[in-house]
């Protein structure tokens, strides 16, 4: 079996676990899809460990046709990135524009360092000594909040407006700083040289300035052809060429795709959508086939993404201890998380008043997901070895359990804070958001 046959076949899975929770399930439909792509992947690792060794050398000789950094980080993650920035309300957004702009960049970077330092503590303490880099490495890929699930949750409830605009906002923002953290990191640990101050700050600004004004490039030609395109399938396919060209062009100019696409997702949907022309006004529902297209692409592309991560996993020698480690870095990841918070919330609440539960939602609601399997994906195989274990699947298998217990648990019981949320806004007389 090729690697194009493989990605139909998961792509045909993805959507039969769509189907099926209009049915048996019936949960909220992007954890639903989640939920069941994890479960699928777990039932595929038992199966390459308890169906004996040809099994697994079959699977292996499959999942190696996929080149995962290629396929992830490469490709996926343009339409990913791109599909959430275009749900970005920014009008809505510039009432806590500052609080927004410091938890996407202060939280991030201090969730980063907070997780490598702890993991590095960690783990050495319980005989793994694995370099600090490597645990920095992973506290900037495990540290960007995944939008998806808990958004769907945040706007079907009709969770208050001031909440609902700050877990967007910043999990949405904080995907493309994320990334390009992640990416100054990597270049560090896998460069082979030793870092300098200078060096790694001019990579970061060459690679985090770069890519935004791409983006900003990407964002003004689609405009104007969006503009221009009188037919609502030639504007659909245009927004297509952002992340599949857009995306391909940044990479190979070694700028920040993500953030380019962040960019450009926003231009196109707070400028451009408002002045697409309508030739009739009851065609005006032509303009929204853009934005259902890539909201069902992003939901299908993340359901993907657990099934692809779920293969690579089953070729993987993991043992029990590891899977403990795994563990260990839950209540760690949300230490960190919850440290990154509430230190600019102590500020913020000087100055202006906020949701009894903002904290604790922003905590407990920092889902982790498609973009951290991603860069996990993308770490080099076979380069570091720690206890005889390779790095790159040691921390695949790390963040895959952080990820794993964010999406099923977290997800599955966020509800109440924001029914307490929803019932203190109702008491103090204030707007609840829209719903879906």
């Amino acid at each position: 079996m090729n690697a194009w046959y493989l990605i139909c076949f998961l792509s045909a899975l993805a959507v039969f676990l769509a189907f099926s929770n209009q049915y048996i399930l019936k949960l909220q439909s992007t954890i639903a899809i989640t939920t069941g792509s994890v479960v699928l992947s777990l039932l595929l690792i038992l199966s390459g460990k308890f169906a004996g060794a040809d099994t697994a050398l079959a699977l292996e000789h499959i999942v190696s046709g996929l080149n995962f950094n290629q396929l992830l980080l490469k490709g996926m993650l343009g339409f990913l990135l791109f599909a959430g920035a275009l749900e970005i309300d920014l009008h809505a957004m510039r009432k806590q524009r500052w609080e927004i702009t410091i938890l996407v960049l202060f939280s991030t970077l201090a969730s980063t360092f907070i997780v490598g330092y702890l993991s590095y503590w960690l783990l050495g303490l319980v005989g793994w000594q694995v370099p600090f880099i490597y645990c920095l490495l992973f506290g900037a890929l495990i540290s960007p909040t995944d939008p998806i699930a808990v958004l769907a949750i945040i706007k079907q409830m009709r969770a208050p407006e001031g909440i609902s605009i700050q877990v967007e906002g910043e999990s949405l923002f904080n995907d493309g700083v994320g990334l390009v953290v992640f990416t100054t990191i990597f270049a560090v640990a896998f460069s082979g040289g030793s870092p300098t101050f200078g060096g790694v700050a001019h990579l970061f600004l060459e690679d985090a300035v770069g890519g935004v004004l791409f983006g900003f490039v990407l964002a003004l030609i689609g405009h104007v052809l969006l503009i221009l395109s009188k037919d609502a399938n030639i504007r659909l396919l245009v927004t297509m060429t952002i992340p599949s060209a857009g995306f391909a062009l940044a990479n190979i100019m070694d700028i920040s795709g993500a953030l380019a696409m962040v960019v450009a997702g926003i231009f196109i949907g707070n400028v451009t959508r408002d002045r697409l022309p309508v030739k009739d006004p009851e065609d005006a529902h032509e303009n929204l086939y853009v934005q259902h297209f890539w909201h069902a692409t992003d939901s299908f592309l993340n359901a993907l993404l657990f099934l692809i991560i779920g293969l690579l996993l089953v070729t993987m020698p993991i043992s029990m201890e590891e899977i403990g480690l795994g563990l260990m870095m839950i209540p760690l990841v949300l230490l960190a998380r919850f440290i990154s918070v509430i230190l600019p919330f102590s500020v913020f609440r000087r100055f202006r008043s906020y949701d009894v539960n903002s904290v604790k939602i922003l905590t407990w609601g920092g889902l982790r997901g498609g973009l951290a399997l991603a860069m996990a994906a993308s770490i080099p195989s076979g380069k570091v070895m720690v206890h005889n274990v390779d790095l790159h699947s040691l921390l695949v298998l790390m963040t895959y359990m952080v990820v794993i217990f964010s999406i099923i648990v977290q997800g599955l019981t966020i509800s109440p804070l924001i029914r307490q949320s929803i019932a203190a806004a109702k008491a103090r007389g204030e707007k609840l958001g829209d719903g879906e």
